[in-house]
């Protein structure tokens, strides 16, 4: 898809003038060009700061639906989110902080997210969950962690303080990044997703390096996201492992094994081979709802009840990465 760079005049606090970007990304999907990774993070920038119109919004956000994100605009767009909102500070230590967004929830299977989270924060990495706290239809992981006992961190200073104590925080989207939230809620209002709700699960919110997971829920999002973190993202962010969502999540699924890649500096790795099916099938939550899903979590951080075995490795693929990522020099 060819690129282009439109000139433009860019006034911080005035109107921004998106028409000339609609009329080359809003020509379908075979028409389109692309613009370069400077255009698409000020237009990006512009969008988060409300310069402009409800009209061009609008037109932008269906255009890059029905076009889809090119890399340098997917790496654009990801510069003016990360730039929008104040970075952690994870605690210093054997461990790189591990990200685990949270943006699906769970509609058919138990969302076994949180119990990704507990496992990694009791063998000490930091950990953060990002992502919304509730979906109608769906059980979000902030409502299986609230069941646990595990209350949402209501700003930066107390996901950090839960991170210094060794547990797992979570931070919602609205508390982490507001103009993000803002631009995940015009689903509502356009009734489809727009490019914000791939950001959210692929952006770096900490000051230093950190291991990021990533899932993906469309196969054309693995070789974009997967181009993406091997040519258009910076290694001194640290790592990131990409994964086939399940249900969207980003936490293995319990009755199959899913490919996971990991990319670090200008290397991509296969850690996990796809699985067609367990052996033997796990013992799992008789429901999907956030308290037995919660009371089963606990049953397994308990012992009574084995960790599946897909979770278990990744569980410890994840420490294995975070190590690494915090033994580098900087």
């Amino acid at each position: 898809m060819t690129t282009v760079s439109i000139p433009h005049a860019d006034v911080a606090g005035e109107p921004f003038p998106a028409a000339r970007f609609i009329k080359e990304i809003g020509r379908g999907k075979n028409g389109a060009r692309s613009m370069t990774r400077m255009d698409a993070s000020a237009l990006y920038r512009a969008m988060l700061e409300g310069r402009v119109s409800d009209l061009e919004l609008g037109g932008i956000l269906l255009s890059m639906r029905i076009k889809g994100e090119s890399v340098d605009e997917i790496a654009g767009f990801l510069d003016a989110a990360e730039a929008s909102f104040a970075p952690l500070v994870a605690p210093a230590g054997e461990f790189a902080p591990i990200i685990i967004p949270s943006y699906n929830g769970a509609r058919k299977m138990a969302n076994l997210t949180a119990l990704l989270a507990l496992l990694l924060a009791r063998a000490g990495a930091p950990v953060l969950v990002h992502g919304v706290t509730s979906d109608p239809g769906r059980i979000t992981t902030a409502e299986v962690l609230a069941a646990l006992g595990v209350p949402a961190s209501a700003d930066h200073a107390q996901a950090e303080a839960a991170m210094m104590r060794g547990e797992a925080a979570f931070l919602s989207i609205a508390s982490l990044a507001p103009r993000l939230a803002h631009m995940l809620s015009l689903r509502r209002v356009l009734g489809v997703r727009n490019s914000t709700h791939t950001l959210v699960k692929i952006m770096q919110p900490f000051a230093g390096p950190a291991l990021r997971l990533v899932s993906y829920t469309h196969p054309e999002y693995l070789e974009m996201l997967g181009e993406y973190f091997l040519t258009a993202s910076d290694p001194a962010r640290g790592d990131a492992f990409l994964m086939r969502g399940t249900e969207g999540e980003t936490v293995a699924n319990a009755n199959k094994a899913q490919q996971i890649d990991w990319f670090h500096g200008s290397e991509r790795t296969v850690l996990v081979e796809k699985q067609l099916l367990v052996d033997e099938l796990p013992h799992l939550p008789a429901e999907r709802d956030a308290a037995t899903t919660a009371a089963w979590i606990a049953a397994v951080l308990r012992g009574e009840v084995p960790v599946p075995p897909s979770i278990a490795g990744q569980v410890e693929q994840c420490l294995m990465a975070s190590r690494q990522i915090a033994a580098r020099p900087r």
